[in-house]
């Protein structure tokens, strides 16, 4: 049977199911807590394959590009997108900040509010000391930003695509 490191394809797909139901059904339950990250975590591993391989320049992530793009840069002007500090996300004011820009996709971008990974500097790869855990729209509006004003442009020297972790 096909594994994911500790986990096998039959756990994954229960996961899968467990993960559709509402959110207010589950404490702090360590295990979707790791499923959610190894969500989280191929989806970083797809993203920055494709990132690796493509001009980002070029790349459409969601139907609502232009709108999240145009939006993003009407809220937040002057933020930096090269590299994100965690607490221009996370903070207090940040939050207050974020919040509205966020809630006014709920109805637009599917799964906008899921954990993903962000890259807080753009030169590099994911790491642990790489990765801020966003949500899906935060991490479109500023990769949206970063493909579109040349930030990701060095990525396809620096690196090559790497092997996904097989699935089943």
């Amino acid at each position: 049977m096909a594994r994911i490191g500790n986990v096998t394809a039959d756990q994954l797909l229960a996961g899968t199911n467990v993960l559709s139901r509402p959110a207010d059904e589950f404490d702090n339950d360590p295990s979707v807590e790791a499923m959610w990250a190894m969500k989280a975590m191929e989806h970083a591993e797809v993203y920055f394959n494709i990132l690796c391989s493509v001009d980002p320049k070029y790349l459409k992530l969601t139907p609502h590009d232009e709108l999240i793009y145009k939006t993003f840069r009407e809220v937040f002007p002057d933020l930096k997108v090269d590299k994100i500090k965690e607490d221009e996300l996370k903070s207090p004011e940040g939050k207050a900040k974020w919040r509205p820009f966020c809630e006014q996709f709920k109805d637009v971008v599917e799964d906008y509010s899921f954990g993903t990974l962000l890259r807080a500097d753009c030169e590099g790869d994911y790491s642990e000391e790489n990765s801020i855990l966003t949500t899906r729209i935060q991490f479109y509006a500023v990769e949206l930003a970063r493909n579109r004003e040349g930030h990701n442009d060095d990525i396809r020297r620096k690196y090559k695509p790497k092997q996904v972790t097989e699935k089943s």
